[in-house]
């Protein structure tokens, strides 16, 4: 009797739901940091906060805080660091993620024998993060090198160096 599959329910998780927490290169030592991205909260009746955002780096001390209407890149450009952390290439293509959340929902998808969808009559988003990731990382002659990758990516951020 063979093992039993082991199942993956796709969470409808987007990149967005991702984006708010990031690891990134500390553009001072080259270390990792963290960069964080608060949206706009309602202080008054009136007036809503402006969204800001943060980077902090633990080894050298780097702490730049960005406050603005909007943010014109990916990145603030008071907090302008491009690098993300969790970044490694492979010979199909490149696999990278904000977090380690991020990292793990790929990990898990990836790993699984069975990938279920929800069905095509349930209300919701259909292009999710999940069936936006390239066909490389989806396929099964592939997964043994992309879990390899995930595994070194998540051992860079528990291990630094």
């Amino acid at each position: 009797m063979s093992p039993t599959p082991v199942r993956f329910h796709d969470p409808r998780a987007t990149l967005s739901d991702f984006a708010s927490s990031v690891l990134v290169r500390c553009p001072r030592c080259a270390r990792i940091a963290h960069f964080e991205r608060r949206p706009c909260t309602p202080r008054d009746a009136d007036r809503m906060s402006r969204p800001h955002t943060r980077l902090v780096c633990r080894s050298c001390g780097l702490c730049r805080i960005g406050a603005g209407a909007g943010h014109s890149s990916r990145y603030s450009s008071a907090c302008s660091c491009p690098d993300l952390w969790l970044r490694t290439g492979t010979r199909h293509g490149e696999l990278w993620a904000y977090n380690l959340q991020h990292l793990d929902l790929i990990r898990r998808f990836v790993a699984a024998d069975l990938r279920e969808r929800a069905p095509w009559y349930d209300t919701g988003q259909k292009m999710t993060l999940v069936a936006r990731l390239p066909a490389w990382i989806k396929s099964a002659k592939n997964r043994d090198e992309v879990l390899r990758a995930v595994d070194r990516l998540r051992a860079t951020v528990i291990t630094p160096g």
